[in-house]
């Protein structure tokens, strides 16, 4: 009887290249309703992450730095953003290569980094002398099942999942050859999870972290030996992200991004009645309209998850496999040991608050940085698709014999408590059909796996039959739906060659009211999810966006969310009590569309504070033409405890086209018969800006109506100025009379080694 474990070796005649390559061919079918065009993978993945990779091959073939973004908030730092999919090895090549990134594009560098990781699963079983067909059947399960499949929208977590099964894989050879070649190859491939910035990255981290541990532990090899992989993968991976993720930090340190309490964390529980969809994926209605779905989180309180998020079904064989192995056959591997316990861990970090333990993991180092403990159900999916690749390793070597009816019955007991669980909630006819549909694979997967403890299938055919299985079985279950796939032309507002009337007509406005001194900024608000960051693909500059982080700065003075979807998200502060305000000009917020009325927008608005230019379909465009300029030379200063005007949201009166406000003592310079104080933009580039200004006798200050940041320096005629907190949030220059060249450019590195330096 074959050997199992890290030492087996390769079984002679196991189909490990033909089971990669079903696996691909089954991978290519489960993702061509996206790779066709026919749907796109919508909300976060359009709303969010495609704008970024628009504006990074943007940035990229128009040769500017992709490091900052004028395009959102006024300006961020995308170089230190998490999200911005700078250090994201596929997109960045893609981007590198295609200058119009389309939807087809995106989509496919999202599944092409699933069908990674599910390769490296298939290469992991190889090296631990499992069967082919059990680890196709992982592959399938990790790329294709669970949250991999239903939160595919969230293509951040999605790529830290695909760099888990790699490291995973380069780790174990690492380890199993003590060699640190391989070690070093680890490392890098944690380095690139890691670089995820994500909670699935944590987790994934602290699983390896103990996987590396347990190995050491559990290895007959001497412990020492271990040293040279493992220390070769650290150095490796520490030199990758040490800067990405200095940035991320000093980032974390400016931005909104607060602490999650406990009670914040439980809010991102999910509900111990999301496992029944291990049994069927859509019992619940969880793929069609959001109106006839019954499941959790529905009449959860408290709790803030989508309904795709309680969704963790793998397929029927996988299930089945698991059923089917379990015994002291199965917990005999260590290295299964290891991944059971894994498992358990996730599911009930998952749980949050439904059970006392994660009060407990709460308290371990970084939890505390993530707000949901669901988002465990993607390593919850991972494990168990390893768990139940190997079950059916065990059935196929004859190392596990389910009995027929003991398996038949077990599985049918758990549909009957499913029908019951409907029929008590009042749902039974709703999931009859998913459950019979569910029934029906189960009842194939389990002739399968007899079929298989019989040896009535074996090598390509047994291959086939589990492809075959898994691929209808997910098509079914996890297919395209109103979570994961929308018709693309339901975006057109975010294609570069779009159509969109409303994208057209604010970018012909803007071109009529460029001037040299001028870059009128625009805000999309409550028209839908995916327009906020639309700025970014069409290179104008929207003085709000999307995105979880940003600026502290910019948040406090101005009330920025993360979101401005509905009107209601649309907040504001103190110092901006309403569209028509100080600051609101001082932006040079120009245009605002908006999806409904302003006035059902901002409580404050008054009938003429704007000019209603237009109403395309449902979206009103209307123009403040009050907006400053993006640049100016102010002759006066004010000072001013900005802190204290935050607090009262009070603005000292003040012409701000003269003046500007510091946290210097008061001077100025005007004078009745001075020549007029001039100030131009030269040229405006992401990372850099040039301005040409005239002061008059006494000088004055240019302010740049551009959010201020520490990585920002200025050269005035080639030597270096200081710049300015201005205005509360902008930049200034102090000029002195005569004709200048003022220089910003934006200097990440630099930055961050000066605040370093000054702790």
């Amino acid at each position: 009887m074959q050997r199992i474990g890290k030492n087996a070796g390769r079984p002679e005649g196991q189909p490990y290249a033909l089971a990669a390559a079903f696996f691909l061919v089954c991978a290519l079918a489960l993702a061509f309703p996206w790779l066709s065009g026919r749907v796109t993978i919508p909300w976060d993945a359009k709303a969010h992450f495609f704008p970024q990779f628009a504006f990074l091959a943007h940035a990229l073939h128009s040769g500017q730095s992709p490091f900052w973004t004028p395009h959102v908030f006024a300006g961020m730092p995308q170089i230190a953003d998490p999200q911005s999919l700078i250090f994201a090895p596929f997109f960045l090549l893609a981007a590198a290569l295609v200058p119009e990134p389309s939807f087809v594009q995106a989509d496919a560098i999202v599944f092409a980094m699933l069908a990674m990781g599910g390769l490296a699963l298939i290469a992991y079983f190889r090296d631990r002398g499992w069967s082919a067909a059990g680890g196709l059947l992982a592959a399938l399960a990790f790329a294709f099942g669970g949250s991999a499949a239903w939160r595919i929208q969230h293509v951040g977590q999605i790529m830290s999942l695909a760099w888990l099964p790699v490291t995973l894989w380069l780790l174990a050879r690492g380890l199993d050859r003590r060699s640190a070649l391989y070690g070093a190859a680890a490392g890098a491939a944690a380095a690139l999870l890691v670089l995820g910035r994500d909670q699935v990255a944590f987790l994934g981290v602290l699983m390896l972290s103990a996987y590396a541990a347990y190995r050491v532990a559990t290895d007959e090899s001497p412990k020492l030996s271990a040293v040279a992989p493992l220390a070769a993968g650290a150095l490796t991976g520490l030199t990758i992200i040490a800067v990405p993720l200095a940035l991320t930090l000093e980032l974390a340190a400016h931005s909104n991004r607060p602490e999650i309490d406990l009670d914040g964390a439980f809010k991102g529980s999910l509900p111990p009645g999301s496992f029944w969809t291990l049994i069927s994926a859509n019992m619940f209605g969880t793929d069609g309209p959001l109106k006839n779905f019954w499941g959790p989180p529905a009449g959860e309180r408290d709790l803030f998850l989508a309904r795709n998020m309680t969704n963790v079904y793998l397929g029927e064989l996988t299930l089945v496999s698991l059923i089917a192995a379990l015994g002291r056959r199965f917990l005999s591997n260590k290295e299964i040991r290891f991944f059971a316990a894994a498992a358990l861990f996730f599911a009930l970090y998952a749980l949050g608050r439904y059970t006392p333990v994660f009060a407990f993991f709460y308290h371990l180092p970084g939890v505390d940085l993530w707000r949901r403990p669901a988002d465990a159900t993607f390593l919850l999916g991972a494990t168990l698709a390893i768990l139940a690749g190997y079950g059916f390793n065990l059935v196929e070597r004859g190392e596990a014999t389910p009995r027929t009816a003991w398996l038949v019955g077990a599985v049918a007991a758990l549909f009957a408590v499913a029908l019951l669980v409907a029929g008590v909630k009042g749902h039974l006819s709703q999931a009859s059909w998913p459950l019979a549909t569910s029934a029906v694979l189960a009842a194939l997967a389990i002739a399968l796996i007899l079929a298989t403890r019989d040896g009535l299938l074996r090598g390509p055919y047994l291959l086939a039959a589990v492809a075959t299985l898994m691929s209808v079985d997910l098509a079914i279950g996890n297919g395209p739906n109103e979570s994961t796939a929308l018709p693309p032309e339901q975006f057109e507002a975010l294609r570069v060659d779009g159509k969109d009337p409303v994208i057209a007509y604010l970018r012909g406005k803007l071109k009529e009211t460029a001037a040299p001194d001028r870059r009128d900024r625009v805000e999309l608000a409550a028209i839908d999810f995916h327009w906020p960051n639309a700025s970014l693909v069409h290179g104008f500059d929207h003085d709000l966006g999307y995105n979880p982080i940003r600026l502290r700065l910019f948040e406090d003075v101005t009330g920025a969310g993360d979101h401005l979807a509905l009107p209601e998200q649309r907040e504001f502060s103190k110092l901006y009590p309403s569209y028509r305000s100080v600051l609101s000009d001082m932006l040079g917020l120009r245009f605002i569309a908006t999806g409904v009325p302003i006035e059902k927008i901002d409580g404050n608005y008054k009938h003429g504070d704007f000019v209603e230019l237009t109403r395309i379909g449902d979206v009103h465009i209307y123009e403040n033409p009050r907006a400053m300029p993006r640049v100016i030379l102010a002759t006066c200063a004010i000072h001013v405890d900005f802190a204290a005007m935050m607090k009262s949201g009070e603005w000292p009166e003040a012409d701000y086209r003269e003046t500007v406000l510091l946290e210097t003592p008061p001077i100025c310079h005007t004078r009745k018969d001075a020549p007029p104080a001039i100030a131009k933009i030269v040229s405006y580039e992401n990372d850099r800006v040039v301005a040409e200004v005239s002061a008059p006798p006494g000088g004055g200050w240019l302010v740049l109506h551009d959010v201020w940041h520490p990585w920002w320096f200025a050269n005035l005629d080639g030597v270096e100025a200081p710049i300015l907190r201005a205005n509360v949030m902008f930049r200034a220059v102090a000029i002195p009379e005569g004709r200048h060249e003022v220089r910003f450019s934006f200097q990440p590195l630099r930055g961050l080694l000066t605040e370093l330096s000054r702790r």
